[in-house]
């Protein structure tokens, strides 16, 4: 029995100094293709927009953050796009599945148990220009509708760097540090469009769990 707790032991400390190693190439390689992009910096400069411009008073101040914001959506939206043209050239382990030590395991699963970060942001980029503002006048409540759904378009595409990059339990884990959110409440408030295609991907939990 001795031998077997020690072996099992060498098992877990072999496959988690890996999966640390795989971890490490994962966030090397994301972190070269978001280089060029101020997509963080943007998305940050929009989240904290809406909640300024939703608490603003003046009529004609809140106009003005508006119009502001939507000129950020869409250069967000361009960046973004570059990007995910970008890391469609990725050379390197893009598989993500939701089990332990994804990173060093996901490749092994096939199609049928793992999906690709390349499809992943393809799903966001489409997100985020669905969420994009018209051309045409908008009342309060469809902008703050609008400015809800692009925020968790936002804050679900984070989610999936982080999971890429880590695990499925860590990008939830950060997720509610930082924004005091779930994944599910997240996923329920993306589009609907989003939600279909997340859930057609292999292994994808769905809302909520």
């Amino acid at each position: 029995m001795e031998h077997l707790f020690s072996l099992l032991l060498v098992l877990w400390l072999g496959l988690s100094f890996w999966n640390r190693q795989e971890q490490r190439k994962r966030m090397a390689l994301l972190a070269e293709y978001l280089r060029p992009y101020q997509i963080e910096k943007q998305m940050e400069s929009l989240m904290n927009g809406y909640l300024r411009v939703l608490g603003e008073q003046d009529p004609v101040r809140q106009e003005q953050v508006w119009g502001v914001l939507q000129d950020t959506e869409r250069s967000l939206q361009r960046q973004f796009s570059a990007f995910v043209a970008d890391l469609q050239r990725a050379e390197g382990d893009t598989r993500m599945a939701p089990i332990p030590y994804q990173a060093a395991l996901g490749r092994y699963l096939g199609t049928e148990g793992s999906f690709d970060l390349r499809e992943v942001m393809q799903v966001h980029a489409r997100g985020i220009l669905a969420c994009q503002a018209a051309d045409t006048e908008e009342d309060a409540e469809s902008r703050k509708r609008r400015a809800f759904a692009m925020t968790a378009e936002l804050m679900l595409m984070q989610h999936s760097c982080h999971w890429y990059c880590r695990s499925r339990a860590l990008a939830s884990a950060r997720l509610h540090a930082q924004h005091k959110t779930s994944y599910g409440q997240v996923l329920a408030a993306v589009t609907a469009g989003t939600r279909q295609a997340y859930s057609r991907l292999p292994g994808m939990p769905a809302a909520g769990r």
